[in-house]
């Protein structure tokens, strides 16, 4: 599913460990990431996590997608840095799921995401 992602591509986005239910991804913010104040848009440290919560929650085969997710931003990102998300599933439930993502600029926190998946009955 990855390789197919070209938005994630686009922005150098790398898979650095994947299990079931499980994915860490690696992305380096770049100049053309930041935003009028000089710190990493947010809307970039979304879509680094919601690519580690998809990939995560397709790891069992049916196609999955997502249902809604939230995010908070704990720390200001900046050019440069290099970013990695942990998404770890909390639960499955028939169709659904519930995803964690952790994101991370060496050990510290700077965002926290929650994903809910829905596979689909056909794809």
């Amino acid at each position: 599913m990855l390789a197919a992602d070209t938005a994630s591509a686009a922005l150098g986005i790398h898979l650095d460990e994947l299990a079931p239910g499980r994915a860490v991804l690696r992305m380096k913010v770049t100049a053309a990431m930041v935003n009028g104040h000089r710190i990493g848009h947010g809307g970039y440290v979304f879509l680094l996590a919601d690519s580690a919560f998809a990939c995560a929650c397709n790891t069992y085969g049916p196609v999955t997608v997502a249902a809604g997710a939230d995010i908070v931003f704990v720390a200001p990102v900046l050019e440069g840095d290099e970013l990695v998300a942990t998404a770890e599933e909390r639960t499955r439930y028939g169709r659904s799921g519930v995803y964690d993502v952790t994101v991370r600029r060496g050990d510290e926190v700077v965002a926290e995401f929650r994903g809910r998946s829905r596979s689909l009955k056909h794809g």
